[in-house]
Formats: structure tokens, C-alpha cells, sequence
């Protein structure tokens, strides 16, 4: 009997490349990140940290969260190539400080929160033939709003990044797998059943804005139906065979992005 423990946060990077992300969270490949994913970081601890104070009713400053985003971007956590990005550190402070303030005054006040990247009851997969794949971790960007008096849970997830909102909507396209994972372990977690998940979006880009999606069910495609296989089936499929498969039109198909693109013959 073997166990493979993997980040949840992680996870909807392999329905993405499956190759890469055998690379960096299999075999720890790793590289420099840029400042536009710096600054996502930086984004989503402030507003986390926003979002605590308002659960915990302590209230806080906007600019008082603030001072975590301004932290975050100048004394970063990772290995940061400042060459990787079209933008310097003092612009991405400027962009993220205008959508932490847009976030805390437009988006925190309608969300009715009571957990922020909730820690995370492990969860197993048993993949056949001796082998399980645990889920680990916390609910990273993600929080938890519920109505009262409503018993169903709605998991709302921070996306940032220059492509997050088209034509003034949240993009929820490509978002099923990471949040119906997370559908999956609140629900394991708290013996509760959910009420669907959301893309809050933030548009870091020389004209901020933010949006909030409609309310989704993004577990039926981890878990499947009657007719159809869910992506945990298929992702036991891939353990079990040891089978990782590229994707060389995605997105992240880049040598800025992969760490594995100097020995892929995969892509273009």
C-alpha cells in the first residue's frame, strides 16, 4: 500500500497539464514566479486578511489590510524573477492597492462569509491497486459565504489576473475542477452539503474592476453522474498508470510557466 499526499490548492492544475503539474508537485520542479503572480499572492493575503477581521467583527481599515498587499509585493516569499513580467513592483502595488480597496468596499459588504481558506479535513482517493492519493491542505483564496438560516454553503474563490473578467462578467470557464474540489472537501470537513461555488474576479490590469460570478455547481464534474465518469476517476486513472498527459495549448504552455519546457517535446 502506497500514499501520494497532494496540496488541494493544487489540484485543478492537473486537469490543466497534467504533465506539468507532475513536474512541480510530484517530482519538485520549481522556478522563479513574476511579479504578476507576486501580486496575486500579495492581493489575496490582504483581502484575507480584510475578510478575517470582518468575520471575527473586529473591524479594520481598508488601508490597515493594505499594508499586507505592500509587504507581500516588495519582500516576496518565492524566488522572483522581476525580467518574467511588463511590470515593475511599484506598478503592481499601485494596481493591487486600487483592487484591494474595490474588493473590500464593493465585494466583502454582499458576501455573507464565515470561514476564510478553511483548513481541510484530508480526504483519500483510492486509485486501485494499493495506491491512495490523499487531498491536503487548506482552501487557499477560497472562502465560505452562507445566507442565514440557509444550510447549504456556497464556496467563493478569488481569481486574479489579467484575463479574469470578459465583457464585465466573472470567467468561470476552466474553474470547475479546482472549485468542485473544494466542494468536496468543505463538504468532508464539515458533514455539511454545499450549494454550488462562485469566481470573485479581479482584473489586474491598467483599468481595474472586480466581478462576482452567479453561483455554480462545480462538484458534478469532480464526482461525474450515472453516465459519466468525474475527473476523481480519471485523476485515479492517471496515478494508478503513472500516465501524466501534456497539454501544449494551454494557457500555461510556456517556458514563463513550466518548468518542465526545456525537455518537453510537446510543444510548439
Amino acid at each position: 500500500m502506497s500514499k501520494i499526499k497532494v496540496r488541494a490548492s493544487s489540484w485543478g492544475g492537473l486537469f490543466d497539464c497534467a504533465m506539468r503539474w507532475e513536474g512541480q508537485h510530484l517530482l519538485g520542479m520549481s522556478m522563479p514566479v513574476g511579479i504578476r503572480a507576486v501580486l496575486g499572492t500579495a492581493l489575496h493575503a490582504s483581502t484575507a486578511t480584510y475578510d478575517r477581521a470582518y468575520i471575527d467583527h473586529e473591524p479594520m481599515r481598508i488601508d490597515d489590510a493594505a499594508s499586507v498587499l505592500a509587504a507581500k509585493i516588495h519582500t516576496p516569499e518565492y524566488e522572483t524573477d522581476y525580467s518574467h513580467d511588463d511590470l515593475t513592483p511599484k506598478e503592481a502595488e499601485s494596481i493591487g492597492l486600487r483592487l484591494h480597496h474595490m474588493y473590500c468596499e464593493q465585494i466583502t459588504p454582499t458576501m455573507h462569509y464565515v470561514d476564510v481558506e478553511t483548513t481541510l479535513k484530508p480526504f483519500d482517493i483510492d486509485c486501485g491497486g494499493g495506491l491512495t492519493v490523499t487531498l491536503t491542505g487548506t482552501m487557499d483564496r477560497a472562502r465560505v459565504s452562507q445566507l442565514p438560516h440557509d444550510p447549504h454553503p456556497v464556496i467563493p474563490d478569488l481569481k486574479s489576473g489579467r484575463a479574469v473578467i470578459s465583457k464585465g462578467e466573472a470567467k468561470t470557464k476552466g474553474r470547475s475542477a479546482q472549485l468542485g474540489t473544494y466542494q468536496l472537501l468543505y463538504e468532508h470537513t464539515r458533514d455539511v452539503q454545499t450549494g454550488g461555488a462562485q469566481v470573485i474576479a479581479l482584473s489586474a490590469t491598467s483599468k481595474p474592476a472586480v466581478a462576482v460570478s452567479p453561483v455554480f455547481d462545480a462538484r458534478r464534474v469532480m464526482v461525474g453522474t450515472r453516465h459519466e465518469r468525474g475527473l476523481i476517476e480519471h485523476a485515479a486513472e492517471m496515478f494508478r498508470s503513472g500516465l501524466f498527459p501534456p497539454n501544449p495549448s494551454s494557457i500555461m504552455c510556456s517556458r514563463k510557466y513550466c518548468p518542465r519546457w526545456s525537455t518537453c517535446p510537446f510543444h510548439e
